[in-house]
């Protein structure tokens, strides 16, 4: 079966930025629902797009169909005294960005009465490398394509 829209691939991926430190083993296999649900890089489906099981390939992907450009809009203060206890610098907190939406920001540094805070994803900005092996590929259930990810092995647990 070939890799297409509504398609649950079961894969291994070793990845590692563009400076060689590993981010992710590859021994673990796991299960997305392809076809544009965001359950995988952009960059990802488009290398595995039309591919079966036993394909393999060594790709490097740009920020673009990655995690983005490092956007600096991303970036925020907070003062000091809306901060909450317990969480240091390279830490994480749940807040809301300028227009609303709930996002994770990454502590960057305490300077006196002011935390800057960073909205952007850790590896926005990098070029990422992955050596990708498909190992499954099969029909999505009418569920799957619903909640728009993968259930069972390797997938989403309810």
């Amino acid at each position: 079966m070939q890799i297409t829209k509504n398609t649950v691939v079961t894969l291994t991926f070793r990845a590692s930025n563009a400076q060689g430190k590993l981010l992710e083993d590859g021994k673990t296999p796991r299960a997305y629902l392809h076809g544009g649900y965001g359950n995988t890089l952009v960059g990802i489906e488009k290398a595995l797009e039309g591919q079966s099981a036993g394909y393999a390939v060594s790709l490097s992907i740009p920020p673009a169909d990655a995690f983005g450009e490092h956007d600096e809009s991303l970036i925020t203060s907070i003062p000091k005294s809306q901060f909450p206890p317990g969480v240091k610098v390279g830490g994480t907190l749940a807040g809301t960005d300028n227009d609303g939406n709930e996002h994770q920001f990454t502590v960057m540094k305490i300077k006196g009465d002011t935390v800057l805070l960073d909205g952007n994803h850790p590896l926005a900005g990098q070029t990422l490398k992955f050596d990708l092996k498909v190992l499954e590929v099969r029909a999505a259930t009418e569920e799957e394509i619903t909640h728009g990810h993968a259930h069972g092995d390797h997938g989403h647990q309810h």
